[in-house]
């Protein structure tokens, strides 16, 4: 949990990055915004669901753990049905909130899983109750789908609905997408998580703001992320909305925290998260 508080932090502070960047015409402070509520979205859906493998992930024939090291909340399971599955996680932060590092989450997850993660067809949804990190309100539901059609190539689709992003200045981003993820290495370790590489191959995110702006950002390259690396590594990313059109693009491979944007006019900024 320490390595995603620092992604979502890392992630964030680029966003104010392109702030900068605005007295160069690149963008403007509608687009400046967007990028940095976008961005901000993204690593908090995948905070989420990091969360949601973490207290799902193990055997079914396993007792699933009522507390999980790096999940500083109370955790409640249920089965509706009286079967193994499906299976109901509550993930209660409290309305005080609790912190894992720099991160202070408040309210709740729910946290249903529809049968074994690595099973062809199952389902982790994770709904957000009066939940918040840090002060920022997440609203909406994410659905991670095992769509493995190769046993040996694993993979999900990532899909976001009714999201809505309240930052901390009151500004509401409705957001929305679909990706496409598939388990390149770790494999054989089917119950760790710390072998594990992943690549979002195809796939968008919208983001709107309450004036009506969008900004949509779509995998050009797939994208890679290993478990144990706080920054996705390698990939790029399109960026279009009002005069923010452009391609980041993270590099070759390494695990640092360093990526450039390329502006359609072929102005380059070398950033860092």
């Amino acid at each position: 949990m320490k390595k995603t508080a620092f992604l979502f932090l890392g992630i964030c502070a680029t966003a104010l990055i392109y702030v900068s960047c605005s007295n160069d015409n690149v963008v403007n402070q509608t687009d400046t915004t967007s990028v940095a509520a976008s961005v901000a979205i993204d690593a908090a859906d995948e905070m989420d669901i990091n969360t949601g493998l973490l207290i799902t992930n193990s055997s079914p024939t396993a007792k699933p753990a009522t507390n999980v090291a790096g999940v500083c909340a109370t955790i409640t399971i249920t089965t509706p049905t009286g079967a193994t599955y499906p299976k109901v996680f509550t993930v209660d932060f409290g309305t005080a909130g609790c912190a894992d590092g720099q991160l202070t989450r408040k309210g709740k997850l729910k946290i249903t899983l529809s049968g074994p993660i690595i099973t062809t067809g199952s389902k982790l949804t994770i709904e957000r109750i009066d939940y918040s990190i840090n002060g920022i309100k997440l609203e909406g539901t994410i659905e991670y789908t095992n769509t493995t059609t190769v046993a040996t190539v694993p993979q999900w689709s990532r899909k976001v609905t009714n999201g809505k992003f309240t930052d901390l200045q009151g500004r509401v981003y409705t957001n929305s997408g679909m990706h496409t993820v598939k388990q390149t290495a770790g494999v054989d370790t089917p119950y760790v998580l710390e072998d594990n590489v992943y690549e979002m191959t195809e796939g968008n995110h919208t983001v709107t703001t309450e004036k009506g702006a969008t900004l949509t950002l779509t995998v050009q390259e797939a994208l890679v992320k290993k478990y144990s690396c706080i920054y996705v590594s390698k990939g790029k990313l399109k960026i279009e909305g009002g005069f923010l059109k452009g391609v980041i693009d993270y590099g070759n491979n390494e695990c640092d925290n360093k990526f450039t944007y390329t502006h359609e006019t072929g102005v380059s900024y070398n950033l860092s998260m």
